[in-house]
């Protein structure tokens, strides 16, 4: 070997030295023997998997449905109060700070790294379920499906699921973590959000809270990346005749991995910002068209008249852990989607914090509670509002759809109905999987920086992190979806976001309270 071939080889040993010695082993393997366990045993035994995964969805959100509720409703409150507060004059970075994204290109990050799969999974489909009461959502109630008190309810319901109540629980936690990491000089990690309650000690934990917080993240990718393969499937079936297999399922999944675990690799300016850019304009197309193809003034009324039903029953959905209401509806839509969301939520705010400098309290708000929360009231408003009437006009029996197909799949039969549903239809399964890959790139590089120790403000984790976290994330999504389908078509995936929320739940709740003291109690208000 030459002497110029050796110092190759040697610059090659120490640099991969170096990237051993920066792994956080305390939090990387714990996480990885889980989620690659999880990953081995849908080969070896799904049903296994499924059963233990559905053991962790009843115990948790039957057992902290009342937490689950209560946390929620502290932490809106706490996020409207600082908005409109005199913190929110506060410039993240300091005064001098000078924000690195335009508006445009942070609102889109923001929106679609967040929502990932979700408002088009269940645009046309949440509201339908709950209009003809497809799994006994309205038998509590005593609402009769089909009827006009179930359109309203219908509507009311999906935006209290989908606008300012989870968005809070984001917008909590990112603010917390850029506040503490830009202007309090703290570490951007999850340990680091909890110091404001108990000083310098909690880090003796921090292998175990940002453990606990990277398999809520991992568990809340693979649900919402087994929900868009479960409705990409239905809508390939629906289209083009293709039955759903595991075999279909395989393909999309290792395609869409493949998208994400690209744009991490090329970070966050290349490849998450010009992803969501990119997702963002779709979604905007998308609203447009059906806003002037659909019954328009029908939207505007029932909308309206949604938003009317959820506030006249603000306090009862909001504090009702299943008694009232029942579990068809609280335990497998709302308390379901409160553990997806928090399942997110202490890494997505981690993203929020890094994409945020410059930026005052108030305009953080804006453009991560206030805007994504809006854009939700008129994403199911147009969507939801055009699958009722159809619904009710006999356009279409979206109903029957899904109760012949599964949960997902009345989105397929009211695309049918456009007269540009051929080209649409594409257009949505091409924009389902961006919108995953474009909140999955996020995740990834996350939950790769978490396992990395020493970090500098704007690099990037090891590449072979990235992919290994993408891949096994991958895989656990697809063998939930294939084996996993249960009643709903999707319930497996459901188990898993269950399983996300209940990891960090106690974690939120922290969060929520060392926030309320940053503020209000010790120095918040010291750069106002």
């Amino acid at each position: 070997m030459s002497e110029q071939e050796t110092g190759s080889a040697l610059q090659k040993d120490s640099a991969l030295r170096k990237e051993k010695k920066l792994l956080r082993f305390e939090v990387f393997w714990p996480s990885f023997v889980i989620i690659g366990g999880a990953a081995l045993l849908g080969i070896i035994d799904n049903k296994m998997l499924s059963d233990l995964a559905q053991g962790v969805f009843s115990w948790s959100l039957r057992s902290f449905g009342w937490l689950y509720q209560l946390i929620s409703v502290v932490a809106l409150i706490f996020v409207a109060v600082l908005t409109f507060s005199r913190f929110g004059g506060i410039r993240i970075g300091g005064k001098d700070a000078k924000p690195k994204f335009s508006f445009a290109s942070w609102f889109a990050m923001a929106l679609t790294g967040g929502i990932a799969t979700g408002v088009i999974t269940y645009g046309v489909n949440e509201p339908i379920i709950y209009l003809g009461n497809v799994y006994g959502e309205l038998t509590q109630s005593g609402i009769t499906p089909g009827s006009a008190e179930a359109v309203f309810f219908s509507m009311g319901r999906c935006f209290y699921n989908w606008t300012f109540f989870p968005y809070a629980m984001y917008s909590l936690c990112g603010l917390l973590a850029a506040y503490l990491y830009f202007n309090k000089n703290a570490p951007l990690t999850v340990t680091a959000t909890l110091e404001p309650l108990f000083g310098r000690r909690v880090n003796s934990f921090s292998w175990l809270i940002d453990t606990l917080s990277l398999l809520a993240i991992a568990l809340g990718l693979a649900s919402s990346l087994g929900a868009g393969l479960a409705l990409v499937g239905s809508g390939i079936q629906t289209a083009y005749g293709i039955p759903q297999s595991p075999a279909v399922w395989l393909v999309l999944a290792a395609f869409t991995t493949a998208l994400y675990t690209v744009a991490s690799y090329l970070g966050l300016d290349k490849g998450i910002k010009w992803l969501a850019t990119f997702n963002s304009q779709i979604f905007y197309v998308l609203l447009l068209l059906l806003l002037f193809m659909g019954p328009t003034l029908y939207i505007l009324r029932v909308s309206t008249a949604g938003l009317a039903w959820w506030f006249q029953n603000f306090w009862v959905w909001a504090l009702d852990p299943a008694d009232i209401a029942g579990e068809p509806l609280v335990v497998w839509w709302t308390l379901y989607d409160w553990a997806i969301w928090i399942a997110y939520a202490p890494l997505m705010g981690l993203f929020l914090a890094m994409i945020s400098y410059g930026r005052t309290i108030r305009q953080f708000m804006i453009i991560n509670w206030i805007l994504p929360s809006v854009f939700g009231l008129v994403w199911f408003g147009i969507w939801g509002g055009t699958a009722i009437e159809w619904q009710q006009t006999g356009v279409a029996d979206l109903v029957a759809v899904i109760k012949d197909s599964g949960a997902v799949a009345g989105l397929w039969g009211f695309l049918q109905q456009l007269p540009l549903g051929r080209v649409v239809i594409p257009v949505v399964m091409l924009t389902l999987i961006i919108s995953f890959a474009t909140a999955a790139d996020v995740m990834t590089t996350t939950i790769a920086s978490l396992c990395t120790r020493n970090l500098k403000r704007g690099e990037e984790p090891p590449t072979w992190q990235k992919l290994l976290w993408g891949i096994s994330i991958g895989a656990v999504a697809f063998f939930m979806v294939a084996y996993a389908g249960g009643a709903q078509g999707v319930d497996g995936v459901k188990y898993l976001a269950a399983a996300g929320g209940a990891m960090v739940l106690f974690i939120f709740v922290l969060q929520v309270f060392s926030a309320i003291k940053t503020f209000f109690f010790t120095d918040g208000g010291s750069e106002v």
